[in-house]
């Protein structure tokens, strides 16, 4: 009896060993239905890592959002990190948490009608939550809402935004609940992330989704970030741009700056977000991403001065941070999180992020059930303290471009709220493509389901374009055409019904044209 008592305990120990595998050998290459087996608590762990580190990388970078557009933030501004910065945002400004709720949303689906829900259930839960919406998310609302159904709703023909980074901060939960299973994290992510993005835009939820998936089955974070970019399609910017990433880190290893600067000369050439054109802000996916892969490598493992160099390249200075922690923190587990950085976190992990029922303790019970229920589904199996998974080695997903061939030619900026549309309005233009942005006069503030009509005239086409007046579901385009015939045309907006309730706003005209002497 003793001496089956000790085997079994070898048994066990061996087991345990292969359970540790993934993690205790950076260099191993897996190989596709390979059978990786892990411990429950490491399961848990992780999955507790990523939904916390996200919420922390938020935080952090929550004061410097957008404050720094093609600049980094330099040394010498130190990064604050309050005692009561948790506590703070859930009670002062909880709209932070986007990176999260966007993400419960989804998993709120799954759980309601699990991961074969039709792509309308998740579709129409977005597309009527109570949150606001910015870029492509809102542009995917207004489709929606408006009988432009998921995929059509994130196509770049019919959203501008196609190509922002919407989908990229809401993927994280189709990669914590898939771990180590890449094909059917890019299989949900194919599902959720057309409703409001395409090409780069969508790539880049993929990447994000299929870097937590290796976070399971490795701590060595070149290996997470190579494995991963195998789900992208090499022909893609995206891809290009990541792969570029990764080979100036293997040059510059201890320069995160000069990376930086490369990034700036060949990446950030935004087309067609109407906030982006000729302008230094850029919530391109592509350029963001490259920044969330930037603190990831140069961070080194180091939890701190991961978060700090996605914040330092600036722009989405918060959910570039969110990324990278939120990976990081399933590479190394919740319990490995220095305390320094989860200090005060206790104070809110019963607290529901704002639009949601569900908190952070909520989300790690349902990312640990979600995830041992997709494991089971995909081939795995589930023992007394252990799971064994069917690893799926990351392979391409279908090769996508938006805006193809466009170039911006001019901006006309009328001014913000310079130019109110009362009755009608025309522009001349040579190119291939426009883009007419508006907003509404004290948008904000306006509890109301109207919706103006504008007849849009392009060289004698007509069509109608509803636009709400109401913040959440207006659309942030009044019009926008591209792969016109290149030569002049003529638009003419015609408002059918002004009201007193406020103004339509023209603010910007973008033209396109491949001809440079337009």
């Amino acid at each position: 009896m003793k001496k089956l008592f000790t085997y079994a305990l070898l048994a066990n120990f061996l087991l345990m060993g292969m359970a540790s595998m993934a993690q205790q050998a950076p260099n191993k290459i897996f190989k596709d239905k390979q059978l990786v087996t892990i411990s429950k608590q490491s399961l848990q762990d992780k999955i507790k890592g990523g939904w916390a580190g996200q919420t922390i990388g938020v935080t952090f970078g929550g004061p410097y959002e957008f404050k720094f557009l093609g600049s980094m933030i330099q040394d010498y501004q130190k990064l604050e990190w309050p005692e009561n910065a948790f506590q703070h945002y859930f009670d002062k400004e909880p709209g932070l948490y986007d990176d999260i709720y966007m993400d419960l949303s989804f998993v709120d689906v799954i759980e309601k009608y699990g991961v074969e829900a039709p792509i309308d259930s998740f579709a129409n839960a977005f597309a009527n939550a109570a949150y606001p919406l910015w870029h492509a998310n809102q542009v995917g609302r207004y489709n929606i809402l408006h009988g432009i159904k998921a995929p059509a709703s994130g196509y770049w023909k019919n959203n501008p935004h196609a190509d922002d980074i919407d989908f990229q901060i809401e993927a994280d939960f189709a990669g914590l609940m898939n771990p180590g299973m890449s094909s059917t994290a890019s299989k949900l992510c194919n599902k959720v992330g057309h409703i409001m993005n395409y090409g780069d835009g969508w790539y880049g939820g993929v990447y994000i989704a299929n870097l937590y998936t290796q976070a399971f089955v490795s701590n060595d974070i070149n290996f997470v970030v190579t494995a991963a970019l195998k789900s992208i399609p090499s022909q893609s910017t995206y891809y290009q741009c990541i792969s570029d990433v990764i080979k100036w880190h293997q040059q510059f290893p201890k320069d995160w700056k000069r990376t930086w600067f490369e990034v700036q000369k060949k990446w950030t050439n935004d087309l067609a977000c109407s906030e982006g054109v000729f302008k230094p802000f850029d919530i391109s996916s592509r350029v963001n991403s490259a920044y969330v892969i930037m603190g990831l490598l140069y961070g080194n493992g180091d939890f701190g001065q991961t978060m700090e160099i996605a914040i330092r390249a600036g722009q989405d200075a918060d959910c570039n941070p969110s990324s990278a922690a939120g990976i990081l923190g399933a590479i190394i587990g919740y319990d490995k999180i220095p305390n320094y950085w989860k200090k005060n976190l206790y104070q809110i992990e019963n607290r529901d992020f704002v639009y949601t029922n569900i908190s952070l303790n909520k989300m790690y019970q349902l990312g640990y059930k979600h995830a041992l229920q997709s494991i089971v589904k995909n081939g795995g199996s589930v023992q007394d303290n252990t799971v064994s998974i069917i690893y799926q080695a990351p392979v391409p997903v279908p090769l996508e471009q938006s805006f193809v061939g466009l170039t911006p030619s001019i901006r006309k900026w009328s001014g913000w709220a310079n130019l109110p549309f009362k009755d009608s309005f025309s522009y001349a233009f040579n190119g291939d493509g426009i883009a007419v942005t508006n907003a509404m006069s004290d948008e904000w503030n306006a509890n109301t389901d109207y919706e103006f009509k504008v007849e849009v005239d392009l060289d004698g086409e007509k069509e109608i374009v509803l636009l709400p007046y109401n913040f959440k579901k207006r659309k942030t385009e009044l019009f926008a055409k591209y792969q016109l015939k290149e030569g002049p045309h003529q638009l003419i907006l015609t408002l059918l019904n002004p009201s007193t309730i406020g103004n339509i706003l023209i603010s910007d005209i973008v033209v396109y044209s491949n001809k440079k002497d337009n």
